[in-house]
């Protein structure tokens, strides 16, 4: 693929749906992202799990809340499972699966991400609106 032809395809990026490069996610790190404007945006957060990527919304399945406390801060200090700020609950990386903490048992809302050109995205097929809406009830 050429450089123009690049340019081109990067430029039909649905750029409401970018969440970050893919560069952000260093190493094992984790990201939070907002897509949609209004009272009910879609607050989720990415992390790295080697090569892969994984979405989630950033909604403890305990309380309803968000899962960071300061910025950023999803991952257990070793970066190996994903961590509730609030109540301690650990949640495995790649599937989301609470495997400690007062929601055990229970699972992180799954986002559907596609990369493409260097970008993390929100999958065209996953319905922002009605994903944000279900996070807040």
């Amino acid at each position: 693929m050429s450089q123009h032809e690049a340019a081109l395809e990067a430029q039909a990026l649905d750029l409401e749906r970018v969440v970050c490069r893919l560069t952000e996610l260093a190493g094992q790190g984790a990201r939070a992202f907002t897509i949609g404007a209004g009272d009910w945006p879609l607050r989720g957060f990415v992390v790295r799990t080697g090569d892969a990527v994984r979405g989630y919304v950033n909604r403890c399945p305990h309380a309803g809340h968000p899962l960071n406390l300061l910025p950023e801060r999803f991952l257990t200090a070793d970066g190996v499972l994903i961590l509730c700020s609030s109540h301690g609950a650990l949640f495995e990386k790649g599937n989301g699966y609470c495997v400690a903490g007062p929601c055990a048992g229970r699972s992180l809302t799954p986002i559907a991400l596609e990369v493409r050109d260097g970008f993390v995205l929100v999958a065209d097929s996953v319905d922002v609106n009605a994903l944000a809406q279900a996070a807040a009830s």
